[in-house]
């Protein structure tokens, strides 16, 4: 390991800072990736990793420092591998990620928006309402750990609290250890997971063998005094179900639209209840779904676009690749008395062809959620429409996203071939603090 001094350019998409490391006669050679270092920095770094074209390393001593940097709020930053960008103020946080999807439309596909959107942000701390938090024996420590992982690493981080996390959630961190290592089976708990609804908090156990002797009474003292509630789960997702105190519901609200979302905790749901709210308004506001159109919501998931849209059109039809979540959209539906403007299909949307949406039907505006695989199959299909019956194109589409690469592979897709115009992009904070880029995108038939 040795030392190095190098001047800091930009930030990758693991918040690592980029820069290069200078030839002899000091032009920009071989380009080096940076843990901990920010844009407008110069500084000293531990070689970690060495390859041909570039190398990657971990700051060591700091020489100029950015006007961006601040305090981290966690003291378990430096340890904890569930943030890393916390040094990072949150306002350039943001205009970093804008950044990312600005470059990946225009490197990856040669795409440029028309506009691009002001940035959806909320609150950057407390903000967590889902996660998944390890759970591990330590032997050498005595002690069970309860948190995410380590930076880079299979070991969970010992920490005592999380400032991403609701502060009850947070508070109950170290009892929570105490009450895994207490239990008979404390070594047979590999995860727990988190769901928040709007009045209840979800604690879901993955029991890999059977309650012990007296576990039962000690989960029970521990849901009444923190106000939780646990689930049990034996084996995978589909096992788990409410264990104590039973009677209680998890949702969450869509005020804006009269809506009420029950839900799993095991299903998919946003992380960030606060920028859900204002990702769907700004979504349907962008859609501009007239009251006699016919609207598709794909990868309609448990109806978080769906059941809003329905408040404002003709039809919609959700479809989702599973027969469950469909089955669970419509029972949704129905509890918000929406049902009658909604209809659930179950199709493989990542094997979707020409052929399939034709089937489907003409749809007047389309809104796509894909996860971070993208949406390559539904785009090609919608380029081939183009070729063979472009009266059926949706005139517009809104695509939200999780991953900057995939929505920019799928844009150049629908700008180059499909027909369409990248009118609006932008980005919204959802998950503050990490290098996660959320974006949305509007794509407008020429």
């Amino acid at each position: 390991m040795q030392d190095n001094i190098v001047e800091i350019k930009s930030l990758d998409m693991d918040a690592r800072g980029v820069g290069h490391i200078e030839n002899e006669d000091g032009s920009p050679g071989k380009v080096v990736f940076i843990e901990g270092a920010l844009p407008g920095e110069k500084v000293s770094f531990e070689l970690l990793r060495k390859k041909k074209n570039w190398e990657q390393g971990r700051m060591t001593a700091l020489h100029k420092e950015s006007a961006m940097r601040v305090k981290p709020k966690c003291e378990h930053f430096d340890i904890c591998g569930g943030c890393s960008m916390q040094h990072l103020e949150a306002s350039a946080q943001v205009a970093i990620k804008q950044r990312v999807l600005e470059d990946n439309l225009w490197h990856l596909s040669k795409v440029k928006s028309d506009t691009m959107m002001r940035p959806m942000f909320g609150p950057t701390w407390g903000y967590r309402y889902r996660a998944r938090l390890s759970s591990r024996y330590v032997a050498k420590k005595g002690t069970v750990l309860v948190g995410f992982h380590e930076k880079k690493s299979v070991f969970v981080a010992d920490i005592q609290s999380c400032q991403i996390l609701p502060k009850h959630v947070s508070d109950m961190m170290m009892p929570l250890r105490a009450l895994i290592h207490s239990l008979t089976i404390f070594d047979k708990v590999p995860q727990i997971e988190l769901a928040v609804g709007e009045d209840n908090t979800v604690l879901v156990m993955r029991n890999m063998v059977p309650l012990g002797e007296g576990d039962e009474d000690k989960l029970k003292a521990f849901a009444d005094q923190y106000k939780i509630q646990w689930w049990l789960q034996p084996k995978g997702p589909d096992t788990a179900y409410p264990f104590y105190p039973a009677g209680k519901e998890l949702y969450y609200t869509l005020p804006e639209f009269g809506i009420k979302m029950p839900f799993k905790p095991t299903d998919f749901t946003q992380v960030n209840h606060h920028i859900n709210r204002v990702l769907v308004h700004k979504a349907l506001r962008l859609l501009d779904v007239q009251k006699d159109e016919r609207v598709a919501d794909l990868f309609c998931g448990l109806g978080n676009f769906t059941l809003p849209l329905a408040t404002m059109a003709r039809e919609v039809v959700g479809i989702e690749g599973s027969t469950a979540l469909t089955e669970r959209a419509l029972s949704n539906a129905k509890v918000n008395g929406v049902d009658g403007h909604t209809t659930f299909q179950c199709r493989n949307l990542f094997e979707i062809t020409k052929d399939d949406l034709i089937a489907l039907g003409k749809f007047d505006r389309m809104l796509i959620d894909p996860p971070r695989d993208g949406a390559m199959a539904l785009s090609l299909a919608l380029a081939e429409l183009k070729e063979s019956n472009p009266d059926m194109l949706p005139k517009r589409i809104v695509y939200v996203s999780c991953s900057p690469s995939t929505l920019a592979r799928d844009a150049g897709v629908l700008v180059h071939r499909a027909g369409y115009r990248l009118s609006q992009a932008g980005v919204m904070n959802m998950f503050p603090h990490t290098s996660h880029v959320e974006s949305m995108a509007v794509f407008d038939l020429v």
